[in-house]
């Protein structure tokens, strides 16, 4: 959150400072006057500045990212963000010399501020919004290992006759699998469970 506090002549003349100094306009912003101030005798004796304080207002995308920011920082100042807006996709990557730390063991660290990010985004709001957040090419490494295993999964679920259990994902996770095999005719999936333990389940074919 940006702000300055300005004087002017007046107050439009205070507002405009403000503006010109956070190179923003005033559609943008929160303006708290401060002090009205007034013109004086003759516009000269006694005259007394107005006073006002103005504040960038935050998009929630933009509270979602400083919120992120906050949190990554926990783990390294050294990571930078960069954000993509596609329709209501916001995909945040990560970039930076500790990134293991932010992926975690089979992702669960970037899946849980994930996780965070977007109740925050969505909190409270009418538009609902999915947040995808990615560490230097972690998310297309994942997949091609959770397409293999979904496939390697399969073929044991049909040659031992019992349905297989994956460890807990989240829901774009356990898309990836369903995806993977809604080709297979043998087997069919299922999701089981209650979020965020939700899991999937191949099926043979009976």
């Amino acid at each position: 959150m940006r702000q300055v506090t300005a004087s002017g002549q007046t107050v439009e003349d205070a507002v405009q400072s403000a503006l010109k100094q956070l190179n923003t306009t005033e559609d943008q912003v929160k303006i708290d006057i401060i002090d009205a101030g007034k013109k004086g005798l003759f516009g000269l004796f006694g005259s007394k500045r107005a006073i006002v304080k103005v504040t960038i207002e935050e998009s929630p995308i933009q509270q979602a990212e400083t919120y992120l920011k906050q949190l990554v920082n926990a783990f390294s100042e050294d990571v930078s963000i960069e954000r993509i807006t596609r329709g209501n996709t916001i995909t945040f990557e990560l970039s930076g010399e500790k990134i293991a730390m932010l992926i975690g063991k089979r992702g669960q660290t970037l899946n849980a501020l994930q996780y965070l990010v977007q109740l925050v985004l969505n909190r409270g709001k009418k538009e609902r919004y999915n947040v995808i957040l990615d560490a230097e090419g972690y998310r297309n490494r994942r997949r091609s290992t959770l397409q293999q295993l979904a496939h390697r999964l399969a073929d044991k679920a049909v040659k031992i006759h019992k349905p297989v259990s994956l460890e807990p994902m989240p829901s774009y996770e356990r898309k990836i699998i369903h995806s993977a095999l809604q080709g297979n005719k043998t087997i069919e999936t299922d999701s089981e469970g209650t979020e965020p333990n939700r899991y999937v389940v191949i099926k043979p074919v009976k």
